[in-house]
């Protein structure tokens, strides 16, 4: 039992400082996948829409990102994005020394890796509405923006949701690699934690509690929407 206070929200408990790196979790985590959904969006529409060129370097963008290692990319905006903003610096003749927020350095590599993924999503629920309705829509005179709206949108969502909320639960774990930038989140957190009181199994069975929380929370949410946008519907086998 004394070992459990470790966890309370006493003067020698660890029970603050662990639900603050659990919301910065999820403040990285929601600041990468709303990254993702934009880049994504516009990757998904290259593939989609776009000419040649735009498809070419979509696709590349997509086999790239989906194909190389997270922490890799997260070394590469943290440590090379310090190379970078110092080179530039010195260029312009500004004081030293340079850094790079780690925040926003996990954030930007989580929402591009992230983003090869929910295009991907955002492309195959397009895929799967009917062609005969956006026919039918530009049938009747609809604009581009209203087909998309009335149409495609409402349509596209039902199928993405799934995925998406499956790319929400990616980021929240992949989130745990940001850690390496020295970001106070879940999983630096609990390994300061660890290493001061010695109490190894005791926080890191916290911190998967964390993330279990995080996540069950997550899905209800997801299933929740996903039950809302798919209301005066027939449920699928009757």
């Amino acid at each position: 039992m004394e070992d459990l206070t470790l966890l309370g929200f006493g003067p020698e408990g660890w029970g603050s400082a662990l639900a603050r790196a659990g919301l910065m979790t999820l403040a990285v985590s929601a600041a990468a996948f709303a990254c993702g959904l934009a880049l994504g969006t516009l990757v998904a529409w290259a593939r989609i829409a776009g000419g040649r060129v735009l498809r070419g370097a979509a696709e590349a963008y997509t086999v790239v990102l989906r194909g190389v290692p997270d922490i890799l990319v997260i070394y590469l905006f943290y440590f090379g994005g310090r190379q970078v903003v110092t080179a530039v610096g010195t260029a312009l003749g500004f004081p030293g020394p340079f850094d790079i927020s780690g925040f926003i350095a996990g954030m930007l590599a989580i929402g591009l890796m992230s983003a090869a993924n929910q295009s991907e999503v955002l492309r195959g629920a397009y895929q799967a509405v009917p062609k005969g309705t956006i026919e039918a829509g530009r049938v009747v005179g609809m604009s581009r923006l209203t087909l998309f709206r009335r149409v495609i949108a409402p349509q596209a969502l039902v199928t993405a949701l799934p995925g998406m909320g499956n790319q929400w639960q990616s980021v929240i774990k992949e989130s745990a690699l940001v850690s390496i930038t020295g970001l106070v989140e879940t999983m630096r957190q609990v390994s300061v934690a660890a290493g001061t009181t010695q109490e190894h199994f005791l926080f890191y069975a916290a911190g998967m509690v964390i993330y279990l929380i995080i996540t069950s929370f997550s899905d209800q949410i997801f299933r929740m929407v996903e039950r809302y946008t798919m209301r005066g519907q027939r449920p699928a086998g009757l």
